[in-house]
């Protein structure tokens, strides 16, 4: 899944000490999947601190929420049980962390949504007439990666790199159409399987920055 976060300035290194405490699913490295959302919060951190704002983009491995060695948390509305995780991250007496998850999925509490929790937290409101209130809101979306762990799950994305790792999976597939004599379609199954495709995709071994005719010498060395 492709994510954004939204800041002044464009984030090459994510250092979680350097993120805010008490936010809505606790101190942590904020995303979304909404572009526009994040455009929004770029801009407005942008004029606080009297530049541009700018979008980093990331891809998201899902599959760390089926992955029994991370502790996850994932809400698909604005319910009971998140307007207790929220208050619990937003009560200052509450220990910091407040929670021990390694990633928090689901809806934003924002400006609005923030000062109606506050009002619920003092008992100005009941949470019924909460839950209600945001029943029929926009949908909003956040995804907080709160320790050190969580971090390998969100790999940014360098585009230099994304079209090179294309450009040479293409050659690649069309050469072992016609080496192997296979359909397309296997030639895809084939490099999408291998160790190599692996490393490929890895911006971090620059294997990518070879030409197809080295990764594809390397390929065949995997048989």
């Amino acid at each position: 899944m492709k994510v954004y976060h939204g800041s002044y300035l464009k984030i090459d290194t994510i250092d979680l000490n350097l993120c805010a405490l008490r936010k809505n699913f606790g101190r942590g490295f904020y995303v979304t999947k909404f572009l526009e959302q994040t455009e929004i919060w770029a801009n407005r951190k942008g004029r606080n601190h009297h530049t541009k704002g700018v979008v980093t983009e990331f891809n998201f491995f899902e599959s760390v929420f089926i992955d029994y060695n991370f502790k996850t948390l994932r809400f698909d509305s604005y319910n009971s049980a998140w307007l207790d995780f929220i208050a619990l991250n937003r009560n200052f007496n509450s220990p910091v962390p407040a929670h021990d998850y390694d990633i928090v999925e689901g809806p934003v509490a924002d400006d609005k949504v923030a000062t109606r929790i506050d009002a619920c937290m003092r008992g100005e409101i009941s949470r019924e007439e909460f839950l209600n209130d945001f029943s029929h809101e926009k949908e909003t979306h956040q995804i907080c990666f709160c320790t050190l762990k969580s971090l390998p799950m969100l790999e940014q994305i360098n585009f230099e790199g994304i079209t090179l790792i294309e450009r040479a999976s293409e050659k690649i597939v069309e050469q072992l159409v016609l080496e192997k004599n296979i359909s397309e379609i296997k030639a895809f199954d084939y490099l999408f399987n291998s160790k190599t495709y692996i490393q490929l995709t890895d911006i971090s071994t620059g294997l990518y920055k070879k030409t197809w005719q080295e990764i594809y010498e390397i390929l065949k060395k995997e048989a």
